[in-house]
């Protein structure tokens, strides 16, 4: 099936006869079917149409089909990347010996030419290049070419610890126990519900608990031209709050429209993804209640993963910022500490999932502060996974092309993890907005961030007197000029910024 339809995405149109099959998605609940392709050539609305009417033929008549097509521009250190992971799932024996220089890639006008080094004793197979190239050709489109050389390397250079595995930790779910529960139209007892916080996973089937904060009944029309009820409603349990959708039926109706604000509901349901976010679907309704006088378990992260393999520091040097620290003092709270000043664009202002449409991250730019002094930045474009709005490309001047050949919040957050580990975090308007955003995105991964962090703006409320505190304001009143509404650049003013506060303030201040 899925052979099917690749070939006639690949036959529906010239600029996607290279393209592959990302994911093929059936939501149920929505009778949806949305197909996700990528190509590597430049492609229109035309052939997105073009492609979503030569799959139709094998898309049921009562489904909807949704096709996105994504033009991928990988680089060099992405394609480098891939064929490392290619050898750790194939030939583990090579990749065990492998050091920094052995992999090497190189772009060429149709896609990559790549060359491996490997130790001179171990056997490596006609099938070693083929197996490399099939890998790649599933991650990304274009052509590729590979050649095994052989390392220069002897027995004795050989340090295999020096590249393990990473250890993959499942952390477990936390639930609770239900009390006072009672039936309003299930006909099985449940006895326990997961953290609404711990809500990031698919399932089919999936008990929570909370207490309703908002209710609304609204309408829509079913593919028959029927209206039909459903309720949207939003519940906590004082972990998070979660959103959820609910179909009526009829049957049930009088006994659902008892419920009200306050009442304490469990649901049984699926948590399914759609349009790129987890989006919760009741199918049974009781009465139920987290524990009183409940104190969340606290939940356990996942550890600091032991290297970067998407994106990694880099050192940074200024010289404006030598001359300064070689003529002023820098307090020594600065000195005895680590602080990781860090900016986002996403896109959109939605920084929390109750309503069931979280924006996404587009960009990270962060700067780490060791001994008072700028020494490292980390910055990447994040794959969004949807369409950017003009609104935000105008704002920001980031655009599709930017963002779609790059790593997705899978692949970076544990990269950003591992760069904030053990540092203060620092933001302008890091409480009320970034952080929520990398602390969400970190969670879904299983790393939890430490809620240590400095916000500029209530500090430049009390350290300065202006007509606003928006960062650019602040930056003038140190004469420090940047390119505004770009992450790597809003980053490192607020690091300068903050410097300077902390020069007036003397002390840091409480972290939130």
């Amino acid at each position: 099936m899925s052979g099917d339809i690749l070939s006639a995405v690949r036959a529906s149109s010239q600029n996607l006869k290279n393209a592959i099959l990302r994911s093929v998605t059936v939501e149920r609940a929505t009778r949806t079917v949305k197909i996700e392709v990528v190509t590597d050539n430049t492609f229109s609305e035309a052939d997105t149409n073009s492609a979503l009417g030569a799959v139709k033929p094998y898309i049921p008549e009562y489904f909807d089909c949704i096709v996105n097509v994504i033009k991928l521009m990988p680089d060099c250190e992405m394609v480098k990347h891939k064929i490392e992971e290619a050898i750790s799932v194939n030939f583990k024996a090579i990749y065990v010996t492998l050091i920094e220089g052995d992999v090497t890639v190189e772009k060429t006008t149709s896609g990559f030419d790549y060359t491996v080094a490997v130790m001179p004793f171990l056997q490596v197979g006609q099938d070693f290049t083929e197996k490399i190239n099939a890998y790649l050709s599933a991650n990304f489109c274009g052509e590729f070419s590979g050649e095994c050389i052989s390392s220069q390397r002897g027995v004795s250079d050989i340090n295999i610890a020096e590249k393990p595995d990473e250890i993959e930790y499942e952390i477990p779910v936390r639930t609770f126990a239900i009390n006072d529960f009672r039936y309003l139209e299930g006909t099985k007892k449940q006895t326990s519900a997961v953290y609404l916080a711990d809500l990031n996973f698919a399932a089919e089937e999936v008990v929570i608990c909370g207490t309703i904060e908002q209710l609304n009944e609204r309408e829509y029309t079913n593919k028959k031209g029927v209206k039909k009820t459903y309720l949207s409603l939003i519940i906590s349990d004082t972990t998070a709050s979660v959103h959820i959708t609910y179909f009526i039926r009829q049957k049930t109706y009088d006994k659902i429209k008892s419920l009200k604000v306050g009442d304490s509901i469990v649901c049984t349901g699926s948590n399914e993804m759609y349009n790129g976010s987890l989006r919760y679907t009741a199918n049974i309704i009781d009465y139920g209640k987290f524990p009183k006088n409940f104190v969340p378990e606290q939940r356990q992260s996942k550890p600091v993963p032991k290297y970067y393999h998407f994106v990694s520091p880099q050192p940074f040097s200024d010289i404006e910022q030598t001359d300064f620290f070689t003529q002023r003092i820098i307090p020594e709270c600065l000195k005895n500490n680590t602080f990781v000043v860090f900016d986002l664009e996403t896109t959109g202002l939605n920084s929390s999932p109750v309503s069931g449409n979280m924006d996404r991250i587009i960009e990270i730019g962060a700067y780490k502060i060791v001994d008072g002094q700028i020494c490292e930045s980390f910055s990447t474009f994040i794959n969004p996974q949807r369409k950017l709005s003009d609104e935000i490309i105008k704002l920001t001047g980031i655009t599709e092309e930017m963002v779609s050949g790059a790593p997705t919040y899978e692949e970076v957050m544990p990269d950003f993890y591992k760069f904030c580990s053990g540092s203060i975090l620092v933001g302008h308007n890091i409480v009320g907005f970034d952080y929520k955003f990398v602390e969400y995105y970190c969670a879904r991964l299983g790393y939890i961030l430490d809620r240590n962090m400095i916000d500029t703006i209530p500090l430049s409320q009390e350290l300065l007197f202006l007509p606003n505190y928006k960062l650019n304001t602040v930056a003038e009143k140190f004469n420090i000029t940047f390119n505004h509404h770009r992450a790597i650049d809003d980053a490192l003013a607020t690091a300068k910024i903050f410097i300077e506060l902390i020069k007036l303030k003397k002390s840091l201040p409480k972290t939130a």
